[in-house]
């Protein structure tokens, strides 16, 4: 059985620079019903960091599709560090 707790987003670092209007956009438009949402960003802008902040906010199972397995593996990671 899966336990039904909060989660709760665990870093060091706040949202910066666009992240907080990115994940509050993101949020916005998920909980209006869009159930098909795109994040693109540079290397290093922050990308994985916001979609944690959204999926804190929204609460709810989310299905995050990459281009490889390598970049699978090393979200999966970031992920389980952001929401131990």
């Amino acid at each position: 059985m899966v336990e039904n707790r909060r989660l709760r987003l665990v870093s060091e670092y706040k949202p910066a620079g666009d992240q907080p209007r990115a994940i509050e956009e993101l949020s916005s438009a998920a909980k209006s019903g869009q159930n098909q949402l795109c994040l693109v960003g540079v290397t290093g802008s922050g990308k994985t960091y916001t979609m944690a902040g959204f999926l804190e906010n929204l609460q709810k199972p989310a299905l995050v599709l990459t281009h490889n397995k390598t970049l699978a593996a090393q979200l999966y990671r970031e992920f389980r560090e952001f929401f131990p």
